[in-house]
């Protein structure tokens, strides 16, 4: 469930960014006990759980940084809870696609980041 207008935006650009770029997307808004994953996507084989972080053009922190240790952890527990729903064995990473919107939400530019963690 996305928690507002902006956040809604940035996980449309970033699907759009995917499909875009020759992902294939399984499912969004996986939603289980461990929390949620924005987006599970797959490319060359390797299933993506990637985690959409939307900021405005003019954030002084990077999207980046609001991924601490704890909501890893909890990414990692739902992609594990995700890939036993799926009956799916495969080689999987996380990756973050950073939004930048300006005050109107249109997308200004989106960093991606393979492997964050």
């Amino acid at each position: 469930m996305i928690k507002n207008k902006t956040g809604a935006w940035g996980e449309t650009y970033a699907a759009r960014y995917l499909r875009d770029n020759g992902y294939k997307i399984f499912y969004s808004n996986y939603v289980c006990r461990f929390g949620e994953l924005d987006l599970i996507a797959e490319k060359n084989g390797t299933v993506c759980f990637v985690e959409v972080k939307t900021r405005n053009r003019n954030t002084q922190i990077s999207p980046m940084e609001a991924v601490d240790e704890g909501k890893k952890q909890r990414l990692e527990m739902a992609a594990k809870s995700y890939l036993s729903f799926a009956k799916m064995i495969a080689t999987a990473r996380f990756d973050v696609c950073e939004v930048f919107v300006d005050d109107n939400n249109a997308l200004v530019r989106i960093n991606y980041i393979e492997n964050a963690f």
